[in-house]
């Protein structure tokens, strides 16, 4: 399934998918896939894009 939210989220803050990969440390081709629903990521980088974003866990990863 997409991830929408992040997706707004980082447009929300003007920010490509170049620049919230480096700012999380992965691969712009990671961000891509998480933002198409391509890929599940760790926990740990559930975590690093939400402090990058400036939102929760709930607000980004998890299922209404």
């Amino acid at each position: 399934m997409k991830n929408l939210r992040l997706k707004a989220a980082r447009a929300g803050m003007d920010l490509s998918q170049q620049e919230l990969a480096d700012l999380v440390g992965v691969s712009r081709q990671t961000i891509s896939a998480i933002e198409k629903g391509d890929y599940n990521p760790t926990i740990k980088l559930c975590v690093a894009i939400c402090k990058a974003l400036g939102k929760t866990l709930d607000e980004l990863f998890w299922e209404p």
